[in-house]
């Protein structure tokens, strides 16, 4: 990102000088990356965003308000992050059509017969998270894919919680949209993707107006008419001045993730959330919610009875350990479970054995207080 700063600093897709096309040439690399990254068919399926939130966002508004109308459903599974839940009931006030939310169980696991039950052929569109930003539950997109498309509706998958963890095949697992954030997989803030299939981006209006986005402007002065022809995808999702450093540093991000090897990683974390839990499990005053088994990503949300969740996560901060505290932005996910908030831990690639032996220690202290 400095270097792009210090020998490339310009504009994609605005000039003919050489930074320009050097700057484009970086960016459009860029994009490569990501579409063999999560092996999609054409990097036009690739558009860049400020992160997942703003990828399903999109697809609320460029897909959602030109394909769904008053009578059509989406279903969305009570487990999501809240940024795969309001845009929906914002669109849904605008468009007329009806929300059905998917019961979660009692530990934390999709109700597959409910989800069952409630798909039929209104049914315009799901809504997911391939791994739950609670519990570390990871779901079984393949198969709900496919449930999905035998009931002739389409599949939104937010992979904020997976992309970054295990291998993404997006043509193997037949998503039609995947959204997910660069910060989440050791790249900058501010940057994330929405893979759409390139069939859809057809049924697709822009979500933004502005440069870049278009092919032509013209004015008819007698009519008052301005015409407007849209630009080919993903450029025509890509309004404005992009966040051509961050992109970049996505790609940078990327390599460095694909040294290591995905497969590497989602083994590293599911042996540090074993190792985790079973000592975890040892300690009396701790609640551990959603599944315990092996399968998990490396995510544990736990409360430690009569202290909150944001008293324990200042607690181990005042000994260097940073975990989240709320609800994170899955209040109905926490409703489920019967409580106000939870802690959260959380584990990545460079997080080890010894750590987690640290903070059990602390856990083990602060549960004395």
């Amino acid at each position: 990102m400095v270097d792009y700063y210090e020998n490339n600093n310009a504009n994609v897709h605005r000039g003919v000088h050489s930074l320009s096309l050097e700057a484009t040439e970086m960016y459009e690399k860029s994009r490569e990356h990501v579409t063999k990254f999560i092996n999609a068919n054409d990097s036009s399926e690739i558009i860049f965003t400020r992160g997942a939130t703003e990828a399903i966002n999109l697809t609320a508004y460029a897909w959602g308000l030109n394909n769904l109308k008053e009578n059509d459903e989406v279903l969305i599974f009570l487990m999501e992050h809240h940024s795969n839940i309001i845009p929906w009931e914002i669109t849904a006030k605008l468009c007329g059509f009806k929300i059905k939310y998917v019961n979660v169980t009692s530990d934390g696991i999709l109700d597959i017969k409910d989800f069952e039950n409630k798909i039929s052929s209104k049914t315009k569109i799901v809504c997911l998270s391939h791994v739950s930003n609670v519990t570390g539950v990871a779901n079984d997109i393949k198969s709900l894919s496919k449930t999905t498309h035998d009931h002739g509706a389409v599949l939104l998958v937010d992979g904020a919680q997976s992309v970054p963890h295990m291998p993404i095949d997006v043509q193997n697992l037949d998503v039609d949209f995947l959204a997910f954030s660069g910060h989440k997989m050791l790249g900058p803030t501010g940057i994330g993707v929405l893979y759409t299939k390139k069939t859809l981006q057809q049924k697709m209006n822009p979500y933004q107006g502005g440069g870049e986005m278009i092919k032509d402007v013209t004015f008819n002065s007698e009519k008052q008419l301005c015409n407007i022809s849209w630009n080919e995808p993903p450029w025509k999702f890509e309004a404005g001045t992009p966040n051509i450093s961050g992109i970049i540093g996505l790609s940078a991000a990327i390599n460095y993730l694909e040294q290591i090897g995905m497969n590497n990683i989602l083994a590293h974390e599911q042996d540090l959330t074993k190792y985790a839990i079973e000592k975890m499990k040892s300690l009396t005053k701790i609640s551990i919610y959603g599944p315990t088994d092996s399968s998990k990503c490396g995510i544990i949300p736990f409360n430690i009875n009569g202290l909150s969740s944001h008293e324990v996560a200042l607690l181990c901060d005042s000994y260097g350990i940073t975990i989240r505290s709320g609800y994170h932005c899955a209040q109905p996910l926490h409703q489920i479970f019967q409580i106000p908030s939870s802690a959260r831990a959380s584990f990545y690639l460079y997080n080890t054995h010894e750590e987690i032996d640290y903070f059990l220690n602390v856990l083990k202290e602060v549960q004395t207080l």
